[in-house]
Parts: structure tokens; sequence; C-alpha cells
């Protein structure tokens, strides 16, 4: 029986759950001959040789934008967002890999968010600009016509400002807050993001996407506040599941294999 392997493509992956999550997956699935394993690299110009023995792979930080060069297709939803966390790998007629870049991040905020969006919930502020605040903010001006504004620590332009202009108008303006960046997740639990608290009330909708830990300090405060707080666990397991779905379905979208729950 064939191997069939799946990664994880990022830089310091130890607070992953992906791994864990998949092994799990398979092991219910009885699937013995099905592995994940993280894969580190600092240098993507690597990425080919090492992925040419998997089936798929995820991305996560900080190569959700920087991997697209490095593909050979991308799908419409990857495309329009311009990030990348799914890839397919294929084989042409000479045996040569093709890598398929999908983006099942915009699917699982989605299924994140669909319970608790509320109509006044018309603007967000993300913290971050990478691939996740992409992702989401795409999601959420598709799906829900809400516009967005980015929090970012470089240049300002257009919808994204800098954090120290994150005052108190722009919190109580937001009435859903999403934090995109790698602050407070594990071993740094004790950081958080920056900004004034007192203007998050029950009406706010906080979002974290860190799901190590299950509930951030970030999430805490807020919830200490009044505000509906989500962390992310929801959505990388939403996520996970649309990826095992695309890596088993073929162009005509049949299903190959029955391997799907």
């Amino acid at each position: 029986m064939e191997d069939v392997k799946f990664a994880l493509l990022g830089k310091r992956l130890s607070h992953s759950f992906s791994a864990s999550y998949f092994e799990e997956k398979f092991k219910r699935l009885g699937l013995v001959n099905y592995s994940y394993s993280n894969l580190e690299l600092d240098d993507l110009s690597l990425l080919r040789d090492k992925v040419k023995e998997v089936k798929g792979f995820n991305v996560t930080i900080p190569y959700k934008e920087t991997v697209i060069p490095y593909l050979d297709e991308l799908d419409l939803v990857a495309s329009e967002v311009g990030a990348v966390n799914t890839v397919k790998v294929l084989r042409n007629k000479e045996g040569e890999i093709l890598l398929r870049g999908f983006n099942t991040d915009v699917y699982g905020f989605h299924q994140l968010i669909k319970p608790f969006f509320k109509s006044r919930h018309e603007r967000a502020l993300i913290l971050g600009t990478g691939g996740a605040a992409k992702a989401v903010a795409y999601l959420l001006k598709k799906q829900y016509g809400v516009s967005s504004l980015l929090v970012s620590r470089g240049k300002t332009r257009g919808n994204v400002i800098n954090w120290r202009d994150v005052n108190d108008n722009v919190v109580r303006f937001h009435k859903m807050i999403v934090n995109t960046t790698p602050l407070g997740m594990f071993p740094n639990v004790d950081t958080a993001p920056e900004m004034p608290m007192e203007e998050i009330g029950e009406e706010h909708l906080v979002i974290d996407l860190v799901y190590n830990p299950e509930q951030t300090l970030f999430l805490k405060r807020a919830r200490d506040c009044g505000a509906v707080t989500l962390g992310g666990l929801t959505m990388l397991h939403q996520q996970a599941e649309k990826a095992w779905e695309i890596w088993n379905t073929d162009e005509n979208g049949i299903n190959l294999n029955g391997y799907f729950v």
C-alpha cells in the first residue's frame, strides 16, 4: 500500500495544531498509510524539491502570499484574495509536479462567523495586513458587503491605517474587530494587540484567529468589556476540512476515494 503524505509549510511551527488534527482524522478513518508532517523552510526556493512526495500541503505564516510565485496555478478565490493556504500537488504526463493554490481561509472564516454576524457589524477593523487579513476582508466584502479598515505597522494606504491611528473613535465605530496577527499565540500568550479596549462594548463582535491558546489575552479583555468573542479554532478546523475535500476531489469535482468525513 502506497504511503500518502501531506504537510504544513511554514517557518516556525511549534504552535500549530494542524499535524495532530489530520493525524487524528487519519486514525478515525482507518487510513494507516496516511501521514501529515510539518515542513519548516527558511528558503522557498527549496519548496518544489521538498514537496515532490506529498499529495498536498497547507501554508501558514509567513508564506501565504510569498508562496504564490512558486506555484503553477491559482484557483479563482486565491487569485482574487492574493493569498494561498492550501496547495494541491498534481503531476503532468511527464511526471513533473504541478502546484495548484487555493484559499480555504475564506471558507473557514465564513463558517466561523455565520451564526454571529449581525447587521450592526457593517464595518470591520482588521488587525494585520497579511494573507489571513486579506482572506477576512475578501469574505466580508463578498458575502456581507462589509467594508474593512486594516491596521499595519508599516506604510498606510487606502483602507490601511497605522497602529498609532487606532483611537477611541475607530474602535467605537467598528463593531467587528478581527485580529489576524500572531500576537498572543503560544508561547507568547501574555501579548495582545494594544488598542482602547474601554471603547469595546456588547455590540462588538471580537474575533481572534489565533487558536493556540483557544482563549487569548485579547479575547479575555474584549469579553470583560461585554463583547461577543470568537477564537480561531473553528476556522482552523473548517479550513482544514475544505483542504481535505480539495485534495480528494478530481478536476470534475468527483470524490476520488470517499474520505471526506
